[in-house]
């Protein structure tokens, strides 16, 4: 997957504390691999430093902050709440540990009891309602490839989007594809059939075809277009199927939590279901989460079947 740059420097001739924001920014990415965990400290950060300096700001600064009503109007959840008190005790750590700052404000803060939100993942006939409404056109197809693949790899938008002629091989009859997941974490896991073959399709529609590509070319790009489909025009475009198949409009997340959903509906275990999505918080042993890789996939007949693909 290939590196995205950084969210840009604010101003063209930069301050001190800027460029230590930036540096921090640069150190976050590194350390945590996630380029959307990066781009969501920044819009944090820029904002809430715009006008003043770090070396100024007080606890009741940032109580403030925490608690305020953003750019939807609706007062924070305690998620947010507790996400924008994180996101700056990063920052002042970081500067402690560089000899900027001898303080951290957020140590007075006390930080939020949050409230998980309610699981959110569409049953087999919603997965179908949107399959139906995707056109049968070239950028359809393409669009019917990446759902597909997200909803039945369980990988994240990021993941998806950034796959690689080279990160799909064929082993006999089992095809498997390589990824490199959030905090820097790589596997190969088995990808399902049907998500193989409309990405060979979705490759045909414009010449294609995986045995003959760079490895380096991208899965998506190919007559889409000067830039080819970015993730947002994906998500524009998955909204607006949303609203033809009669859904509420949410984000492209929601296709991960469909993979777990449907997966357990096919009779996975928790345990099974957690190591399918890597997440080694849920109880999940390093042990079992490496056997794993590379493996085939059982579940994912089951799952093709419940939404008629």
């Amino acid at each position: 997957m290939p590196a995205t740059p950084l969210p840009a420097l604010q101003s063209g001739r930069p301050t001190a504390w800027e460029e230590a924001v930036y540096a921090f920014l640069v150190e976050k990415r590194a350390r945590s691999g996630s380029t959307r965990t990066v781009e969501g400290y920044a819009r944090m950060l820029w904002p809430f430093f715009a006008g003043r300096t770090p070396d100024a700001v007080r606890a009741s600064d940032v109580l403030a902050y925490a608690h305020g009503i953003g750019a939807s109007g609706r007062t924070p959840a305690s998620a947010t709440i507790g996400a924008r008190i994180a996101c700056l005790s990063s920052f002042y750590r970081f500067a402690f540990r560089m000899g900027l700052l001898v303080a951290n404000p957020c140590d007075a803060l006390e930080r939020p009891r949050t409230v998980p939100a309610v699981a959110r993942g569409y049953n087999a006939a919603e997965v179908q309602r949107i399959l139906a409404v995707i056109p049968d056109t070239l950028r359809g197809r393409r669009d019917r490839a990446i759902l597909l693949v997200l909803v039945l790899t369980g990988r994240r938008r990021a993941e998806v989007m950034g796959l690689r002629a080279g990160d799909i091989s064929l082993e006999g009859e089992t095809v498997f594809y390589a990824y490199r997941g959030k905090g820097g974490k790589r596997g190969r896991r088995e990808l399902p059939r049907p998500a193989y073959m409309t990405i060979c399709r979705t490759l045909a529609d414009t010449g294609k075809e995986l045995a003959t590509m760079d490895p380096g070319e991208s899965l998506w790009q190919a007559g889409a277009g000067p830039g080819g489909i970015t993730s947002g025009t994906f998500y524009g475009r998955f909204r607006r199927y949303l609203a033809m198949a009669g859904l509420a409009p949410t984000g492209l997340h929601v296709l991960r939590h469909t993979a777990a959903k449907l997966r357990r509906d096919a009779g996975a275990s928790v345990e099974a279901v957690s190591a399918f999505l890597d997440h080694s918080s849920l109880a999940v042993t390093t042990v079992y989460l490496r056997r794993l890789e590379g493996e085939t996939d059982a579940t994912w007949p089951d799952v093709a079947a419940a939404i008629g693909v």
